[in-house]
């Protein structure tokens, strides 16, 4: 679906005032066009969107298991929440309300990001796999979901671009938080609503963004407060969820 169906939604800017006490500001930031340098989707006949179908048959076997609820939960994109997924690859507990830096480079990163992969996903107009079967998915089914186009996965590219940010700002912990922003871009296939090829080209989209970012004076002066934020945050040593970090071990394992 559209990001603004279910990704950031429209009060974004005043819940991140009104929870960690500071204003977001608007900044403008240059991102790559994906229409130019992302490969096509795979069409009917190619190896790749038979690639795609069996992924999508596969994880329908899923429905109310562990990796099911997983998928359930990446599937909202509020930027405090999607920090907080990220607590065990961190090693300690990612608390939003500590971490407002954080919290306000996502928010501010939200409208360009969305942009974008809507620009995207309009270009190719690709139908998400749900769509013309009966088969079960992990999110509730509204017009726009359905009527909304699949490629690039939008929810992957945002996990790879907050992935990427993190691994930045915790170059020891990079294996363990680019691990879990790909389980994050696999939820979609898990849920349903995404083809394994545009998980794919959402991890590409990601890592554009990411590197597009990194000379942009908007970008690197949040990321200096970023670091600070979190390497404070990990020397108070607050352990994240155990439960949710075996979950995601698991995830980790999995094949589609």
């Amino acid at each position: 679906m559209r990001f603004r169906n279910a990704f950031f939604y429209a009060a974004s800017l005043s819940l991140a005032s009104s929870l960690f006490g500071y204003t977001a500001q608007a900044q403008q930031f240059t991102l790559p066009d994906g229409r130019a340098f992302l490969p096509p989707p795979p069409q009917a006949e190619e190896p790749a969107q038979q690639a795609d179908l069996r992924a999508f048959e596969k994880t329908r076997g899923l429905k109310d298991k562990a990796r099911w609820k997983l998928a359930q939960n990446d599937a909202n994109l509020n930027p405090s929440h999607v920090i907080k997924d990220f607590s065990c690859a961190a090693g300690f507990d990612l608390d939003p309300a500590k971490l407002p830096a954080m919290v306000n480079l996502l928010t501010s990163l939200a409208q360009p990001v969305e942009q974008d992969v809507s620009n995207e996903k309009d270009f190719w107009k690709r139908r998400r796999p749900f769509v013309g079967t009966n088969k079960d998915i992990c999110t509730a089914h509204s017009d726009g979901l359905d009527n909304s186009y699949a490629y690039p996965s939008g929810h992957t590219t945002w996990g790879w671009l907050t992935a990427s940010i993190l691994a930045s700002a915790l170059p020891d912990r990079a294996t363990q938080i680019m691990q879990r922003g790909r389980i994050f871009g696999e939820s979609r296939i898990v849920c349903g609503v995404h083809w394994k090829s545009d998980v794919q080209a959402g991890y590409m989209n990601g890592s554009a963004m990411f590197a597009a970012l990194q000379e942009q004076p908007a970008f690197t002066q949040q990321m200096a407060k970023v670091r600070q934020e979190l390497l404070a945050l990990r020397d108070a040593k607050t352990a994240p969820d155990a439960k949710t970090c075996a979950v995601e071990q698991q995830a980790a394992q999995d094949v589609f």
